[in-house]
């Protein structure tokens, strides 16, 4: 295999933004949390695909709060970037923003993890590139995010019995 070229944080970056309505809501109005999950799985997707510039299947979504409901009419955001890579798997930051567009007020409603594995053709992990931060930002999110894998890592041996 070739040897793997650093791709930086920002080359991966995707930004997905839909206007809230009635039929993503239950009946006071408030958007289904399901509904924003779709939207954060589709703009995180984009990311590891930009960045592995391969096909790319979702692994795992970490812990996700919904710190404030989102409204009908309200215009959401979400962002995302690779934080992480390693051998076939990528981590991906993502952050939803909901914003009153005739106020022009926003809120950050929530933020996830959540990790992809690049697929060869015949739909097997490959290799991709590794992250290369570059500001401050970029590596604090490198370095959490490797310890969070380092820890998935280990509950993962621990709970198939292969780790203490």
């Amino acid at each position: 295999m070739a040897e793997r070229k650093g791709r930086h944080p920002r080359e991966s970056e995707s930004v997905l933004t839909e206007l809230m309505m009635p039929h993503y809501a239950n009946i006071m109005g408030n958007v289904f949390g399901g509904h924003i999950l779709a939207l954060v799985d589709r703009v995180a997707a984009v990311a590891a695909i930009r960045h592995a510039h391969r096909e790319c299947v979702t692994v795992s979504v970490d812990k996700v709060d919904f710190r404030e409901p989102i409204h009908v009419g309200e215009l959401v955001t979400a962002m995302a970037r690779v934080n992480f890579a390693g051998r076939t798997s990528m981590e991906v930051g993502v952050k939803v923003l909901a914003e009153n567009v005739l106020t022009g007020d926003r809120r950050h409603t929530n933020s996830c993890y959540v990790t992809y594995v690049a697929l060869d053709e015949n739909g097997r992990p490959t290799e991709v590139d590794p992250i290369v931060p570059e500001t401050p930002d970029e590596k604090r999110r490198y370095d959490r995010a490797a310890k969070r894998r380092a820890k998935r890592v280990m509950e993962r041996r621990y709970e198939q019995g292969r780790g203490e």
